[in-house]
């Protein structure tokens, strides 16, 4: 089962969460096909939003994080609930690139650098709360750091990682996110410091140890209580309600011309792996509907 966990730390000045997402993250390399870098790419995008999305106080909120480094995948996009169930998609699934000098997959080389991580978050009223930041490595994590400190001022350290299995299985995937309150002492500071840089790799922890110990690990020597656990997982929310909408939004003109055509219509969510099929009789049905609202 994959799932976020919520904890508070020293005296109430640090707030953490953390995901495991094997689950969702080969979900979402099976329904886009992607290689094991853009695989990579995309679930760490994917953590990060479900993580960020699950800390959203209203119940119908949303939180979309969009990230463009100019590299040969393109954009690449996630979008949480409040819950943290998330879906999401990189322009080019398709895109591998040969394994850094230390081994790892190369996702900085295949975002790049050169753009801006954006997000979103949509509480329900009436523009959405929009920031963003210029990438520091498209690696995504580090990227995140930076715009939780330059776009909304909180002192954060962010962790992500996607291992991919020999038979090219996701073997494990998930994230933490730290968080420091006004006032947090610098011993405090020092110490998760230290922690993140002396810890086992994040996808070890998870794989080997489960997710509980990445707290144990992050937050040793500071006393620490678990706040929340959460389920979470891949879920699209697309419908043929909504593909009619979207449709109906391309004019009459264009739909009188399909129709012409004789062809049926085959519209794929760009999320999951669902396929809308619309004969000309279904489309000439939602436009005499259309006229007669």
């Amino acid at each position: 089962m994959d799932r976020i966990l919520r904890a508070t730390a020293g005296n109430g000045y640090i707030k953490m969460s953390a995901v495991s997402a094997r689950g969702l993250v080969q979900r979402a390399k099976d329904i886009h096909g992607c290689t094991p870098t853009t695989a990579a790419a995309l679930g760490r995008t994917l953590c990060a939003a479900s993580m960020l999305g699950n800390l959203l106080k209203e119940d119908n909120g949303s939180l979309t994080i969009r990230i463009n480094g100019g590299g040969p995948i393109g954009s690449v996009i996630a979008v949480s609930d409040s819950e943290g169930y998330v879906r999401g998609y990189v322009a080019d699934p398709t895109v591998d690139l040969p394994l850094r000098k230390d081994g790892k997959l190369d996702v900085g080389g295949a975002v790049g650098r050169d753009g801006m991580i954006t997000v979103s978050r949509d509480i329900g009223l009436r523009e959405p709360y929009i920031g963003s930041t210029q990438l520091v490595s498209g690696e995504i994590a580090e990227d995140l750091t930076a715009y939780m400190l330059e776009s909304e001022q909180i002192p954060s350290a962010c962790g992500l990682g996607v291992l991919i299995d020999t038979d090219l299985s996701v073997k494990a995937a998930g994230g933490f996110i730290v968080q420091l309150m006004p006032g947090a002492p610098e011993e405090y500071i020092d110490l998760l410091e230290e922690n993140i840089f002396m810890m086992d790799q994040l996808t070890t922890v998870l794989s080997e140890d489960g997710l509980e110990a990445v707290f144990e690990q992050v937050l040793k020597g500071i006393e620490h209580h678990m706040v929340g656990e959460d389920e979470v997982g891949y879920r699209c929310y697309c419908s043929r309600d909504r593909v009619e909408q979207a449709i109906l939004s391309a004019g009459e003109a264009e739909l009188e011309s399909m129709i012409a055509e004789g062809e049926s219509v085959d519209v794929s969510c760009q999320f999951c792996d669902a396929v809308y099929t619309f004969s000309p009789a279904d489309m000439r049905s939602l436009l005499d509907s259309a006229k007669n609202d």
